[in-house]
């Protein structure tokens, strides 16, 4: 890479971990663990009601606690399954914190960009789970610090996080950063809010928006090594 950037701040799920993976995993150990019969279709659901709850989250409709058990609350509630939510919720979390699934190149992108950019994670995700995840998968050290939305209290793409971010970077010109993540309603629009170059990572080829002004877009996180300089 090229850039002339001085700073990378990567989203967490969907571009350096493997969330949909993980939440899999979890899921389908969490109904093992409390002895509950497990259908294909539950996971199905429940993607769509938890896609549902975050982007609610994204818009400040609805809290980081109230999220944790609301959206197994509903879960349960379209399944019609007589399950704590609470209880639930609990053990998913640390099932979900234990999986520490990277996308495919992004522990040689994290090791390769090391030294040659400060980094930062920001996600919009739940502390628990997130500093788990990051300290068990082994790029932790590669980054000089993380910013959660569980803990901070508000969401990408609301700029009041990109604040908070900066504030731990240094606050460097927005110029001399790049936003790396996957969301386009919450990573790209974010970051394009801010005033901040933005690079989605696409690996399913989903049509990009019209008049969008994204400066790159990669199917691959290790195209990270090789994008051109920006003009």
């Amino acid at each position: 890479m090229t850039m002339s950037y001085t700073w990378l701040i990567f989203d967490a799920d969907g571009t350096l971990f493997d969330y949909d993976r993980a939440e899999a995993a979890a899921f389908r150990r969490t109904f093992d663990q409390n002895g509950y019969s497990f259908a294909p279709e539950y996971a199905d659901v429940y993607r769509e009601v938890n896609s549902q709850i975050w982007r609610e989250f994204e818009r400040g409709e609805i809290t980081a606690d109230d999220l944790r058990v609301e959206r197994f609350a509903r879960l349960f509630s379209r399944l019609e399954l007589d399950t704590d939510a609470t209880a639930f919720s609990r053990d998913y979390l640390l099932n979900l914190g234990r999986q520490a699934d990277l996308i495919d190149g992004a522990a040689e992108v994290v090791a390769a960009l090391h030294g040659r950019y400060q980094m930062i994670v920001l996600t919009n995700g739940l502390q628990d789970v997130q500093r788990s995840r990051l300290a068990g998968c082994g790029l932790q050290d590669y980054f000089a610090g993380i910013v959660i939305s569980d803990e901070v209290g508000v969401a990408k793409p609301d700029p009041r996080i990109f604040d908070i971010a900066f504030q731990q970077m240094g606050n460097p010109p927005r110029n001399a950063v790049l936003m790396i993540g996957d969301g386009l309603s919450s990573d790209i629009r974010g970051a394009i809010g801010y005033g901040v170059d933005a690079c989605w990572f696409n690996p399913h080829g989903a049509t990009r928006p019209d008049g969008w002004p994204i400066r790159y877009e990669i199917t691959r996180l290790t195209e990270l090594l090789s994008l051109p300089a920006k003009e």
